[in-house]
């Protein structure tokens, strides 16, 4: 699979590793060349600084909410390609949620390129549990995806099983609503509780 990821903070350090150590075609992209181009390095991936979603299958936000449309847009044509927004839009002091309740991020992303398919996955799995692998006690790490268009969503399934994590089809992409507020509360927990961040949520059956 081609996927394009743009971002190089603790997030799309993580998710490049598992992609390129699955297999697949990477190129990394994003606003500081020079960590991109190490990470690229260290993941045998290539680092594009123009048209970087060209010949990708999958495009990767793996930024803030607040940078993500202007980051998606210096990426090149989206079209007919699935987006994975990544994104909580959280407030500035991380307690709570700037977008929400009759939208959510990931539905702002998807008016903005109404012609790319985009798919809400990994808002509720903390970095430091992305780039420790996809078990936590024994079990796969559930990655929650809402979207609306079925290929996009298996794509982005097919993607996340590759790298070992458990693909949870959350429905539709309006349901984000749900996923961005349940991200915001496993935030909570980790550091407003004081629970760490070995932690993400899952549902007792769902497999």
């Amino acid at each position: 699979m081609k996927v394009t990821l743009i971002g190089s903070g603790n997030m799309g350090s993580a998710l490049a590793k598992h992609i390129a150590a699955a297999g697949h075609s990477l190129a990394i992209t994003g606003r500081d060349a020079a960590k991109g181009q190490t990470l690229a390095r260290s993941v045998g991936a290539v680092f594009k600084s123009d048209a970087a979603a060209d010949g990708a299958e999958i495009v990767i936000a793996a930024t803030g909410y607040g940078d993500a449309i202007g980051a998606l847009k210096t990426a090149g044509n989206l079209d007919g390609k699935a987006v994975i927004d990544i994104s909580n839009p959280l407030t500035a002091d991380y307690m709570g949620l700037s977008v929400g309740h009759t939208t959510s991020a990931a539905e702002e992303i998807q008016k903005a390129f109404p012609a790319a398919y985009v798919v809400k996955a990994f808002n509720t799995v903390f970095a430091q549990v992305l780039a420790g692998g996809p078990t936590l006690s024994g079990a796969a790490v559930p990655v929650y995806l809402a979207g609306d268009d079925a290929h996009a969503k298996k794509s982005v399934g097919d993607l996340v099983r590759s790298m070992g994590f458990s693909p949870v089809d959350a429905g539709a992409l309006k349901n984000a609503r749900y996923l961005e507020p349940l991200g915001g509360l496993n935030i909570y927990f980790g550091y407003g509780a004081g629970r760490g961040t070995s932690i993400a949520p899952a549902w007792i059956g769902i497999k």
